[in-house]
């Protein structure tokens, strides 16, 4: 009798094991899909989840942030460092919605998250219980896909789905909401993870249509004035290599969104800058001069066009995306390639003739010398008293050698790095693009130094977006990573006070900030830090940052009130160009 019932207990064990709680299924399921690392924060409705964790420490990371909204932006820096999606875990209603800007900012710049949200018992779904809030409807707007979770048998499927849908085609955040219940009561089947390789309703194309390409590369061969707009779908896919072999064999000028940013070389001959509101001269003009416009993993987003009605009418345009929704938007392709941009240029390489285009891109030099003179001149060489932000960038790119992974916020200060760091390594540009999310840089500069510890991150942050998210300092300092973080200080809402005086008389409008003492805080979170306000101590102040094995924040009190130039005026056309 006491060999059977040992049998017994031995079997029950075994069965046991095969099957597992909701929360032990999501565990196992990311262990399958090969995460390693987790930006999340506990919370009642997720608590089975974190409970499971404890038992998976070994070969899940987890990092506690200090707000939802930090999970998200950290996970987004981790997923642009990696091209692979990040996976944050969040509990409900005001966790969850607290994730909601850094899933609508992954939507619009096509990054890859995987959400893993907390929700009430299935029981209490739809009865407005304790932090219940309706995700799926808040979410549905700003997410690739979602999916609220029942029943725990589904937990392994559905986050296999997840994952697939968030990283190919067009990337972009998936959500899943699991209920509380879903997450503690066990599987009635056996655990059993596949990873998604197809969905019928969704096969999003990579391989472009031949004949697609050969009318692309008709017109581009036979083009006088041909002129391409590199996105950041060329960093998604991988294409660097591709876009130089194009630009080398065809001898076509190149410009960059602010996404597509790194995907050149600053220095590469025929690379002109960058094209939107404050983007170069030339590379703004003279998209209404090229006969032929090349657009490639970009969705000629407004802050790059201005006024459709006058963008490039005089060219034809070859557009490569690979998602259809966005061809044919807002600017209508003579040559519409569908597919992945590595793909597409792979294949469209063969097929395009040797050219040089030296005059056309003469052109280009006749407008940079001009900016040159009337704006660069001004920003980096010591024109007035204050340190002017454009000075401190360039030399920050001088020292870091145009290297360094640089993480930007939203404001003036995004536009002043992006003109002035030259940016020498692919895949080092980490900014909020199409939301513009002012408390971005912060965590994202965290994130992607967690998926790149080999790599110096610098994020560059104005005074305004610092104080959203400045209590990401205690993850940062918890971690110990060194993340160089600097602030440009000028005491002002920038980018805003611009526009108020420039469009509406330097009527002020509760733009002007009474800061805090930045360095103080940092000391509060254990990271050391000064502030320079000297223009001869700034090169000793960046390389006491740069040469910190330690977090290290430097503050750099900058002129007060200094514009941005070039500058095309919202919704004017891009030969509309203000220099001053």
């Amino acid at each position: 009798m006491g060999q059977t019932q040992t049998q017994t207990a031995d079997s029950n064990q075994a069965d046991q094991k095969k099957f597992l709680t909701g929360a032990q299924a999501i565990m196992e399921s990311l262990v399958a899909q090969g995460v390693t690392t987790i930006f999340g924060y506990p919370g009642g409705a997720i608590m089975p989840t974190y409970d499971a964790l404890f038992d998976y420490q070994d070969r899940l990371k987890h990092i506690l942030v200090r707000h939802e909204q930090g999970a998200g932006h950290a996970a987004q820096g981790y997923a642009r460092m990696l091209n692979k999606a990040g996976v944050c875990m969040v509990t409900s209603g005001p966790g969850a919605t607290n994730l909601i800007t850094p899933i609508a900012d992954a939507m619009l710049d096509s990054t890859p998250l995987v959400c893993l949200v907390g929700q009430v018992k299935g029981n209490l779904l739809g009865t407005d219980a304790f932090q219940e809030c309706d995700l799926m409807g808040i979410s549905m707007p700003v997410t690739k896909w979602n999916y609220q979770v029942v029943d725990p048998n589904e937990i392994p499927e559905i986050i296999s789905k997840a994952f697939y849908i968030a990283e190919t085609g067009r990337p972009g955040p998936v959500l899943i909401d699991i209920t509380r219940t879903a997450q503690s009561e066990m599987m009635t089947e056996p655990f059993k993870y596949t990873p998604c390789t197809s969905i019928i309703s969704y096969k999003p194309r990579i391989e472009p249509k031949r004949e697609h390409l050969e009318a692309a590369a008709k017109l581009i061969n036979g083009a006088k004035k041909p002129y391409i707009l590199a996105g950041h779908g060329i960093i998604i896919s991988g294409a660097e290599k591709e876009l130089n072999e194009l630009v080398d064999k065809a001898g076509i000028p190149v410009a960059t969104t602010l996404l597509g940013m790194s995907s050149m070389d600053a220095d590469h001959p025929m690379y002109v800058g960058w094209p939107g509101m404050h983007g170069n001269y030339g590379a703004n003009v003279l998209t209404n001069s090229c006969d032929v416009l090349i657009a490639i993993g970009m969705r000629f987003d407004d802050r790059i066009t201005g006024d459709l009605s006058t963008y490039a009418k005089q060219a034809k345009v070859v557009h490569i995306e690979i998602d259809p929704a966005e061809v044919d938007k807002n600017v209508k392709a003579d040559a519409p390639v569908v597919g992945d941009a590595k793909a597409a240029l792979r294949a469209l390489l063969p097929l395009i003739k040797p050219a040089e285009h030296l005059a056309w891109r003469a052109e280009f030099d006749a407008y940079d010398k001009e900016e040159y003179t009337k704006i660069t001149l001004k920003d980096v060489f010591h024109d007035g008293d204050q340190i002017k932000m454009g000075e401190a960038i360039a030399m920050m790119s001088d020292k870091t050698k145009g290297e360094a992974v640089i993480v930007t916020d939203v404001g003036q200060h995004q536009m002043v790095t992006n003109r002035y760091y030259r940016f020498k390594k692919q895949n080092s540009v980490v900014t909020s693009g199409g939301a513009g999310t002012m408390g971005f840089a912060l965590p994202a500069a965290f994130g992607a130094k967690v998926a790149v510890p080999e790599r110096e991150v610098v994020a560059v942050i104005g005074d305004g977006g610092f104080q959203m998210t400045l209590q990401e300092l205690g993850t940062i300092a918890q971690s110990k990573l060194p993340v160089k973080i600097i602030i440009l200080n000028n005491n002002f809402l920038g980018m805003v006070r611009q526009w108020q005086e420039l469009f509406h008389a330097r009527r002020y409008s509760f733009v002007e900030l009474e800061n805090p003492d930045f360095i103080m805080i940092a000391k509060g979170f254990g990271i050391p830090g000064h502030t320079v306000s000297d223009r001869s101590l700034l090169s000793e102040s960046l390389d006491t940052l740069l040469n910190s094995e330690t977090p290290y924040l430097l503050e750099i009190v900058c002129e007060k009130e200094g514009n941005v130039f070039p500058m095309v005026p919202a919704g004017s056309t891009v030969t509309n160009v203000r220099l001053e």
